[in-house]
């Protein structure tokens, strides 16, 4: 999506600011398509206005504004070390001692993995909770991993750093515990096995994985059919804020009648057609179409 697209988007936001339905809609397009640089944040000024929604009092709009905001900084951040990452030699010296281990050297053990077997000390902080923390997740990701141990620490580390950023435990310890819980059981699934790799892989970041909504974690084929009932459940919910035209261009499918009411909104790319809502005012029936 180009700047120009964005922009357009913006304005929308502004537009439709009192109507949710409108706003989720723009959000999610804005999700999917938007490629954040420092460069397009700042000439369209979409971060800004995407973060008026943050303290939104629907909280599916709060939820996703927060994971928007925590994608594109942390997209920021990852572009950001990339440039100023020093370029190294890829033949080292021959006196340089032997590299730490990587996270793709496959480590293989005798023993069921978790931090006693695999000798690790997961008494970080000297702080109860959060030492508790470190070693279940130490332990649900080092479980059928062949990281080392010392990768599969660092990655259950910056886990609960991240968690602790977001929720102290010192200040708010039940929305800590939540998230922990959450997040732990997700790891742990037996319906979702390829998370915790994706996670020591390095390819869910910390800090996505806790500032997502937790549907987001779940496999491909369970989320594309999350994604469609929520679509559905929007569609079904679409309120009466924006004003609405009557017609008899459209005919009811369902009572056959002429007389329906319907509004347009852009929902994909401005180079994209309109999106047409319609509701029969005989029988209610609602469908939309492009």
């Amino acid at each position: 999506m180009d700047s120009k697209e964005v922009v357009t988007h913006v304005k929308n936001l502004e537009k439709f600011k009192t109507n949710d339905e409108a706003v989720l809609e723009i959000l999610k397009t804005l999700e999917k398509e938007v490629v954040p640089t420092e460069k397009l944040l700042r000439e369209t000024k979409v971060g800004v206005e995407v973060n008026k929604f943050k303290k939104s009092s629907n909280a599916e709009i709060a939820r996703l504004v927060k994971r928007m905001i925590a994608q594109w900084k942390d997209a920021i951040n990852k572009s950001k070390k990339a440039k100023m990452q020093p370029q190294q030699s890829t033949q080292p010296p021959a006196t340089q001692a032997s590299p730490e281990p990587k996270r793709q050297d496959k480590y293989v053990s005798t023993k069921p993995r978790n931090s006693r077997n695999d000798g690790v000390d997961t008494n970080v902080y000297n702080h109860k909770l959060r030492d508790m923390v470190i070693r279940a997740l130490y332990d649900a990701l080092a479980k059928d991993s062949e990281h080392p141990p010392k990768s599969v620490l660092q990655s259950a580390k910056a886990v609960e750093e991240e968690m602790n950023k977001l929720n102290n435990c010192d200040e708010n310890e039940k929305a800590y515990k939540d998230k922990y819980r959450i997040i732990y059981s997700n790891i742990i699934s037996k319906n979702n096995p390829d998370l915790k790799h994706k996670i020591t892989n390095g390819d869910i970041t910390p800090a996505y994985l806790v500032s997502c909504d937790p549907k987001e974690l779940a496999p491909e084929h369970l989320r594309k059919k999350l994604e469609e009932i929520a679509k559905q459940n929007l569609f079904n919910a679409q309120g009466p804020t924006i004003q609405r035209s009557v017609t008899d261009r459209f005919t009811c499918g369902k009572c056959k009648e002429k007389k329906v009411s319907y509004y347009q909104l852009q929902t994909r790319s401005a180079d994209e057609p309109l999106t047409t809502f319609c509701t029969c005012e005989a029988c209610g029936n609602r469908w939309k179409f492009s």
